[in-house]
């Protein structure tokens, strides 16, 4: 198995677009939120769903998804209901003059639901070690449900996504 985003190196980001132009910053947003303190975080998600989300999806997108599949499923992501919201967000985002767009990525979204399965299901929680690690321990569970619940909602409108870009799907 690689590191985190090893494969968006092999993307030609620069012939890609997003909302505001070229995507060639994409990458960057990706690693923020895969290696950046929690605000750090946040904050690339929140500009990266400006970018390729809202209000319409892009040929960025396509190649964006599956890294944020990827950062969904790694624990160390500080925000991984965040990139879950965006997966959903993504899902029910198109983009009227390229439905080609808008189908892509609806099927990158989907493609991943049965990691979405797997976070919805995980009901591990940290093991006790000691009185000092309690506040930790806590945030980490609430993380956890967090996460759970984001993917919840996220399995969902997969389990439940029609749109005029997308045939029916069977689940």
């Amino acid at each position: 198995m690689g590191t985190v985003l090893g494969e968006m190196r092999n993307v030609p980001w620069h012939e890609l677009q997003h909302a505001y132009g070229s995507a060639s910053q994409v990458p960057g947003m990706l690693s923020r939120i895969a290696w950046g303190d929690g605000p750090t975080a946040e904050d690339a998600l929140s500009d990266l769903g400006q970018w390729i989300a809202a209000p319409a999806v892009f040929d960025a997108t396509v190649a964006a998804v599956p890294f944020l599949w990827e950062l969904a499923a790694t624990e160390t992501v500080k925000d991984r209901a965040g990139v879950l919201e965006l997966l959903a967000a993504i899902l029910a985002s198109g983009h009227d003059l390229h439905p080609e767009w808008t189908r892509a990525a609806h099927d990158a979204v989907v493609a991943g639901r049965p990691t979405a399965a797997r976070l919805a299901a995980d009901t591990s929680s940290p093991e006790a070690q000691t009185h000092a690690h309690e506040r930790a321990q806590a945030q980490a569970q609430a993380q956890k449900q967090a996460v759970r619940d984001a993917a919840v909602r996220l399995l969902a409108a997969i389990d439940g996504h029609t749109c005029a870009a997308c045939p029916p799907r069977t689940v």
